[in-house]
């Protein structure tokens, strides 16, 4: 059974949940989408300071737009926060001084003082908070995760042209907040040492940036980013002692070869050149013959699984499989990464 399919069948014994989305952005009409998909929920109405935009949504997605953030809180048992960066710990202050459980989107706060203050809020008030890190859920990643590779490198493309959204946080907060959230978890600890070089070419704040993470084990994580390029790329690599996994975050598809595989490919490659068979090595095209493994994916989307988490989780009463914790990690070590750009002479150099 499929993780939607399960949680069909579990909402299906249970009242749906009363759900609110603050804030009709994109991403504000996505979680509203998927909501109203949801049999173990109930989408009471979505709130925006643009009341035409929450009107919008109340349209297309068969709900309430409310007036005010307290009416709707009023008709609430869970929130899903899609506001401007800036405005997050506002509005979950006044959602968890009511007790309403939050999915704040990515990144949790705009600093590590504010992703601070959302977490002494939700221990105060006994409310659970999940950070919106939606490639946490990406079937590819969950795939690739079940391989129990230990990294040593990892390497990590995240760029695409702009898209004039999130344009009051720089690309780090914005774009590679998603890859520090997975590398963090891949590695399993925080980096001892950081590096980086970013420009901004459009604004105040770095468009294009390159981080380089050391962690205490000696597993080293690069990390590229820009929302100026011409073309989208997302794509992850993770190198480990027995196998290399290659992913792309756009397409679901994560391939990985065994050292095993790597190692027969070698012989064959010397067999072939000690018979005779060819007598240039670049004759041998690699890449056709190593073994190439593809890993099983659930075709779930991650917006799905990301909100059914979120569902399972207040009913559960547990935490968070992306906790506000895991939140103030990522925002920690982007805000490390700006740091970096900041002191590093290069960042001021021209495009």
């Amino acid at each position: 059974m499929t993780s939607t399919a399960k949680s069909e069948s579990q909402g299906a014994k249970a009242s749906p949940v009363p759900v609110g989305v603050i804030g009709c952005g994109r991403m504000g009409r996505l979680h509203a989408r998927v909501y109203g998909q949801m049999p173990s929920v109930r989408l009471v109405g979505a709130f925006d300071a643009v009341h035409d935009a929450a009107a919008a949504v109340a349209r297309d997605f068969a709900c309430s737009a409310f007036d005010s953030l307290e009416e709707l809180l009023d008709r609430c048992s869970a929130v899903s926060i899609a506001v401007p960066t800036s405005m997050h710990l506002a509005v979950a202050a006044v959602c968890l001084a009511r007790r309403i459980p939050c999915l704040i989107e990515k990144p949790l706060a705009a600093s590590v003082a504010e992703c601070r203050e959302i977490l002494d809020l939700s221990g105060r008030h006994k409310t659970a908070v999940q950070a919106g890190h939606i490639e946490r859920f990406n079937p590819a990643i969950v795939a690739m995760q079940s391989l129990g590779l230990k990294p040593r490198f990892i390497d990590v493309v995240r760029v695409s042209p702009m898209t004039f959204r999130s344009t009051d946080v720089g690309v780090v907060l914005d774009v590679m907040i998603h890859d520090i959230d997975i590398v963090l978890r891949l590695a399993g600890a925080v980096p001892l040492r950081v590096e980086a070089v970013g420009v901004a070419v459009a604004g105040g704040a770095e468009d294009i940036c390159n981080a380089r993470l050391t962690f205490p084990d000696g597993c080293v994580a690069t990390m590229t980013a820009s929302r100026l390029a011409l073309k989208t790329e997302r794509k992850l690599r993770v190198f480990g002692g027995d196998a290399y996994v290659s992913l792309d975050y756009q397409t679901r598809l994560a391939q990985y070869v065994t050292r095993r595989a790597i190692e027969k490919t070698i012989a064959l490659g010397r067999e072939m050149l000690t018979s005779g068979q060819v007598r240039d090595p670049g004759q041998i095209d690699y890449t056709k013959l190593v073994q190439t493994s593809t890993l099983p994916v659930d075709p779930v989307e991650p917006l799905r699984a990301e909100l059914e988490s979120f569902i399972d989780t207040i009913r559960a009463g547990g935490t968070p499989v992306v906790s506000a914790e895991d939140g103030l990690r990522a925002v920690e070590t982007a805000q490390r990464i700006v740091q970096a750009v900041n002191s590093n002479p290069a960042e001021a150099a021209a495009f």
